[in-house]
């Protein structure tokens, strides 16, 4: 038997050990409320409570700074500290003599040509208070074999951070790990996907507890792979039985489980994180699902906006398929997004109607409308998802205007904001800053007089 002192130090030892652990947790966890991690922020949800971003801004006022970015890419910028991290591809003009001409290639739908140039896919790192380049790498050098529509790139998906390495991804290119300092850690080639109508790729890793969760909805087959952060080993993969998709997965803790969900035309699905078996599953959504979920308290929300309208408010208690059963706590059939993804800010679930400035406010848990397809002035066509902060929502419109909503039930515009270029990508905010990245342009918002 142990001596009342020795039970009493490994009693103290043990609550030693979990005081520790308890204040690591909480250190990464305001690291990354304090941060934009993830394309979505800190929440995957588009909002950043601790966020004070200024209400107005133009070309005059308010411009922390901008910095021209060579190349092409809609990711999303990733904030971490005192570093902005993204993607871009660069077209190097040199030709491959083999490889037919764009104007030698058969008539493909919206126009979509195979490229014969060689690229350079790009991960920049930016100092966050002056722009500057802090580092740069060439993770790799290739020909595409597919093309993309007009209005992606070689560069849509968005990089992530947990703290401690940079995960960019690439698509077909591989993904790429550093650290913040930009030393390459390992690297993975997946292969090659071949994608609807070649529209490019598009869906964004995610990382949770050590695992990379990459989604590659294709018209071949179709997969999910989890990998391990640290080796880039796989740990595990499951075929899906998915056309394309390019919605990025949501990962949620519930009921001792963490699941990974995917939206997807056939079926959301969640996946357990640690083996890859389907906990629940659920029809309803159109094709080319491109919304990324959203979680409020026990629902999950998933979008689809092409080819039909749907938003499905899904149970994660659920236990197998849950389609068309009245587990699904609402649904609705009209007026949802197409390419952006929904902003939930307090139990308000803001969306547009496929790629218009129509927007409609839902109360999140019962299904609610509260505010119905109203126009946004000033905006026409809007690729990038809305964001919020404040208690206000950020909404950027491909024509350069970022439109300024006080959160609530109903439209109440607060301030419209003008710039010289054109945006696709969706917004980044951090501190008293908003980053929000165009076809030229990263551009770094603050008022001036804020401190950093």
């Amino acid at each position: 038997m142990l001596r009342k002192e020795n039970k009493k130090l490994l009693t103290t030892c043990g609550l030693m050990v979990f005081t520790i652990s308890l204040l690591t947790v909480t250190s990464e966890s305001n690291e990354i409320k304090n941060n934009w991690h993830h394309w979505r922020g800190p929440e995957a949800n588009g909002v950043a409570r601790t966020a004070n971003p200024p209400l107005k801004w133009s070309e005059m006022k308010n411009i922390k700074w901008k910095m021209p970015i060579e190349g092409q890419g809609t990711s999303t910028p990733i904030i971490w500290g005192n570093k902005v991290f993204l993607l871009t591809c660069v077209d190097t003009g040199i030709v491959d003599p083999k490889l037919p001409k764009p104007e030698d290639q058969p008539k493909r739908v919206f126009g979509i040509t195979y490229p014969n140039t060689l690229r350079e896919f790009v991960v920049l790192c930016l100092n966050r208070k002056t722009g500057e380049k802090i580092w740069g790498k060439t993770a790799t050098k290739g020909i595409p074999h597919e093309g993309h529509h007009g209005d992606n790139d070689f560069a849509s998906a968005s990089p992530t951070t947990d703290g401690k390495r940079l995960y960019c991804w690439f698509g077909s290119a591989g993904l790429f790990v550093y650290d913040l300092n930009g030393n390459k850690l390992w690297d993975r080639n997946l292969g090659k996907v071949f994608m609807e109508a070649s529209l490019g790729e598009g869906c964004s890793p995610v990382v949770h507890n050590d695992r990379v969760i990459i989604v590659r909805d294709q018209r071949k087959q179709s997969y999910i792979e989890v990998l391990d952060a640290k080796t880039g080993d796989t740990v595990w993969k499951k075929e899906r039985e998915e056309p394309g998709a390019w919605a990025t997965p949501l990962v949620v803790e519930h009921s001792g489980k963490t699941q990974v969900i995917t939206s997807a035309a056939n079926k959301v699905r969640s996946y357990d994180l640690k083996n890859g078996d389907i906990i629940w599953e659920c029809g309803g959504l159109s094709s080319n699902a491109i919304p990324s979920p959203v979680r409020d308290k026990d629902l999950v929300y998933c979008m689809s906006g092409y080819k039909g309208y749907s938003a499905l408010a899904l149970p994660l208690s659920a236990k197998g398929d849950i389609t068309g059963s009245k587990k699904i706590a609402w649904s609705l059939n009209r007026g949802t997004p197409y390419i952006p993804s929904p902003v939930l800010y307090d139990g308000l679930l803001y969306f547009n109607q496929s790629n218009r400035a129509i927007f409609t406010c839902v109360d999140s848990q019962s299904g609610k409308i509260v505010m119905e397809r109203t126009r946004i002035p000033g905006l026409q066509n809007v690729y990038a998802s809305p964001v919020g902060a404040k208690d206000r929502v950020y909404i950027t419109g491909r024509n350069g205007k970022t439109v300024v909503l006080k959160k609530g039930k109903k439209l109440e515009v607060l301030a419209e904001n003008q710039l010289d270029d054109t945006f696709d990508a969706s917004a980044a905010i951090v501190g008293n800053q908003i980053f929000l990245r165009g076809k030229t342009w990263l551009y770094c918002i603050q008022d001036k007089s804020a401190k950093n």
